[in-house]
């Protein structure tokens, strides 16, 4: 009895120690820049993504770069592609795949793999079919733009380029159609990029077609326009959505403007609410929540009737959330709003539990616009990776801290989101980089969608007008 006692005080000894080892695990990691000349968002935010593909044991990653102050046309970028060996620690040389540069930082190049192995690059889209690239070689990148052939044309009008795996290892990209106050929607390709379909209506178009309405000079009528997130489930069949709405207000009449909790008529920039919808990539039906189908494309009224999931009462967001799928198959939520002011900022986690929606503060940001990362590991543990959380706010209109940045730190939660505590700092270490702030971390990922451990990109600046920001690659050293 005695002996098996002691077993049992042993086997709950080793096992609070090893919660307790997993709770404080740090992982060493190694910091790669790449990417000279880079602008505001040079790697871009989780609206506009991947950036970066896992095959055959290397990463290849796409950037805008190669601006310089000296030229005529300094600060304008390109799309460039580049690879990294993590076995060899080997960074290829930068291909530079555009020769026409631009300012416009949305025209920052994504990149996928299909099925046969050939990496896919589109870049320029901003209300503009943009340019789409395939390599000549599978897995390979070559030495020049000459190892590149163009693509078909996705569409004649896309933003914020997203592309996934789905089910029969289809290819889906979501995307807004045009200008701020067009709609959202997707289109899938089962033939390697070559030709692309998709729902006979779009899911999202708050201002039902009124981008060009002249009328929209009153202050009683509104002009919603939409910033939307998603991610498919774990079988591929089926598309996540969340999105908040903004007063789009394109002749800045001041009573549009007015937030009453903030009680100004300034334009905020906030973005509020939080939307969600659930898409049956097979069928296109489109359900909220609560499994009622919605009839699409999703207006202002009937986002708000049937689709809301927060009211956040006029605190607002930069950009929509990341997403997750939790232990119950539920979406979840990072999300970032302001809060007392509009100049303060928090962390939330948001999920559904005990039949209701919920939202915890993980802790403050610096900014609305920070773009952070969420994921749920294998054993429940989820890791919130944060930007900003112990820098001042700044808002340099144009620069490139109008957009955020800051440190970047791990947080994480061993209770479903209850509670949360910081486990690491993950800013790039150095003299070098004394100073500089960081944004816009995401995931690297392989070609089905799976997010290679221990390793993100991310990018990075210390002047604040620019242009010398570089890309980084976060990564677990051997």
């Amino acid at each position: 009895m005695i002996k098996k006692n002691l077993l049992s005080i042993f086997i709950v000894s080793m096992t609070i120690f090893y919660s307790f080892s997993q709770e404080n695990k740090k992982i060493d990691y190694q910091t790669l820049s790449f990417g000279q000349g880079g602008q505001l968002k040079m790697i871009y935010d989780r609206r506009h993504h991947p950036q970066a593909v896992f095959l055959n044991n290397k990463v290849y990653m796409v950037y805008n770069g190669g601006a310089s102050i000296n030229e005529e046309d300094k600060g304008k970028t390109y799309p460039f592609v580049i690879s990294f060996d993590p076995g060899t620690a080997l960074l290829s040389p930068p291909i530079k795949l555009g020769t026409k540069g631009s300012n416009d930082h949305h025209y920052t190049p994504i990149i996928w793999a299909d099925n046969n192995d050939y990496l896919h690059v589109l870049s320029g889209n901003h209300s503009s079919a943009g340019t789409h690239l395939i390599s000549k070689k599978s897995a390979e990148i070559g030495k020049s733009a000459a190892d590149w052939s163009i693509a078909p044309e996705v569409r004649n009008s896309l933003s914020y380029p997203t592309v996934y795996n789905i089910y029969d290892n289809k290819k889906l990209i979501y995307f807004r159609t045009g200008e701020h106050r067009s709609s959202w929607t997707y289109l899938i390709s089962g033939d390697e990029g070559q030709t692309w379909s998709g729902p006979k209506k779009d899911v999202v178009d708050l201002n039902m077609g009124g981008e060009t309405q002249e009328e929209n000079n009153k202050p009683g009528i509104e002009e919603w326009s939409s910033y939307q997130t998603c991610l498919p489930g774990k079988d591929g069949k089926f598309l996540h959505v969340a999105f908040c709405y903004y007063n789009d207000n394109k002749k800045s009449i001041p009573e549009k403007f007015y937030n009453p909790r903030y009680n100004t008529k300034k334009n905020l920039d906030l973005k509020y609410n939080l939307y969600y919808v659930k898409i049956n990539l097979q069928t296109h039906e489109v359900k909220n929540f609560t499994g009622e189908t919605i009839k699409t494309p999703i207006d202002m009224e009937t986002a708000n009737l049937q689709c809301k999931i927060w009211d956040t009462d006029w605190r607002g967001a930069g950009i929509p959330p990341d997403i997750i799928l939790d232990e119950n198959d539920n979406p979840a939520f990072l999300h970032v709003l302001s809060e007392n002011t509009p100049e303060e900022f928090n962390y939330y986690y948001v999920r559904y539990a005990n039949k209701e929606w919920k939202e915890t503060v993980i802790t403050p940001s610096n900014h609305f616009w920070n773009s952070s990362y969420l994921k749920l590991d294998g054993k429940g543990v989820l890791h919130a990776y944060l930007i900003g959380v112990n820098n001042k706010y700044a808002r340099g209109k144009g620069s490139m801290d109008s957009y955020g940045g800051g440190n970047i730190v791990e947080w994480c939660s061993y209770d479903k989101g209850n509670t949360w505590k910081m486990i690491q700092d993950l800013t790039p270490k150095g003299a070098e980089f004394a100073g500089w702030k960081y944004n816009n971390i995401q995931p690297v990922k392989d070609p089905k969608g799976n997010a290679k451990e221990g390793m993100f990109l991310f990018y990075g600046w210390k002047d604040g007008k620019g242009p010398d920001p570089k890309a980084f690659l976060l990564y677990e050293k051997n």
